[in-house]
């Protein structure tokens, strides 16, 4: 195990973060909600039919008599939490509009977190992206000053650590929400303990090409630099600008990042995806994520294709996202 996972472990040991997990029926989610619960990190909530989580149980041999099991059809505090909705909602829902929506887990689930019943939530094992982002976005929102969410990749190898994003969220960003992403991400990874050195990446290095796309870049790293004047920011870089110091002599000379950037911002989600699976599949690193940021409070999106271990670990980013919260 990586020392950063062991320290995320060691930071959460007796906090026991109240995460709520919508996809209760799922044996991965299970799985990892039975292992969770055995430890003082995650105080997991599990939603779902109770009758299915107990049938999912009883075939993957798990016992989960010790787990928190909430079914959103019989909930004591379903009418609470939909005149919670509707009050969210400013009375763009009724109260019987607002119960039925209540039967999605998500939405029951966001309610949780935002109601304070709960300190965080993960799901996507079963639901896209979207359906997971779109209660967040109507229930939580982001933070005062950020327009949107975005999501990031933590990079591991070994004790090798490095943050991507966004490479979940938005397709297309222009300089001014390209920098708010950077600026974002440094701070996301901060609140993990990592001192970031943010690249935003482009096809050019400080004008060897020149067009729409590389003056994007350019304009956003400064807008980020502007906005984080003690953090190093750079860019428009290409990759081996910002990674490799003898490459960052020569093209970047007096880069603040001097070819050892820990955090990259890549220019459009389509590069942002390309560019984490290549690292993933290629580079034998573990992607942790996506981790969603710019939110009030923190929901994150599972891949559809993980694993029991993959929910485990993204439960302790979203219990280390509480914490920070809570701290500061």
């Amino acid at each position: 195990m990586s020392n950063f996972l062991s320290d995320l472990k060691s930071n959460l040991e007796g906090k026991n973060v109240k995460i709520v997990f919508p996809e209760g029926t799922d044996p991965r989610i299970l799985t990892a909600a039975v292992e969770l619960e055995e430890t003082t990190y995650v105080h997991p909530i599990v939603l779902g039919d109770e009758e299915e989580i107990y049938m999912t149980a009883k075939e993957e041999g798990l016992d989960i008599s010790h787990l928190e099991l909430i079914d959103p059809k019989t909930c004591k505090d379903k009418d609470e939490l939909a005149e919670a909705f509707v009050e969210r909602r400013k009375g763009k829902v009724t109260h019987d509009q607002a119960a039925d929506i209540l039967l999605d887990e998500n939405y029951f689930g966001t309610m949780l977190v935002y109601t304070g019943r709960a300190s965080g939530l993960v799901s996507g094992a079963v639901h896209s992206t979207p359906d997971t982002v779109r209660p967040a976005l109507q229930i939580i929102k982001t933070k005062p000053g950020v327009t949107r969410t975005s999501g990031v990749f933590f990079m591991l190898r070994g004790d090798e650590l490095y943050i991507m994003g966004d490479c979940a969220i938005n397709p297309e960003m222009d300089a001014d929400e390209l920098a708010e992403v950077a600026v974002e991400t440094a701070k996301t990874a901060r609140s993990f303990h990592v001192e970031p050195k943010v690249a935003l990446l482009s096809f050019s290095t400080r004008g060897s090409a020149k067009t729409e796309e590389t003056e994007k870049v350019r304009l956003a790293a400064q807008y980020a630099q502007e906005n984080l004047p003690e953090t190093p920011i750079d860019g428009e870089l290409q990759f081996d600008a910002a990674f490799v110091p003898s490459v960052a002599d020569k093209k970047a000379p007096g880069s603040a990042l001097g070819g050892q950037a820990n955090v990259f911002i890549f220019p459009s989600l389509e590069a942002g995806n390309i560019g984490y699976k290549i690292a993933q599949r290629l580079g034998g690193f573990e992607a942790y994520g996506p981790i969603l940021q710019g939110l009030n409070q923190p929901v994150n999106d599972l891949s559809r294709g993980c694993n029991k271990d993959e929910v485990f670990n993204l439960a302790l980013f979203t219990a280390t996202q509480a914490l920070s919260r809570d701290d500061g």
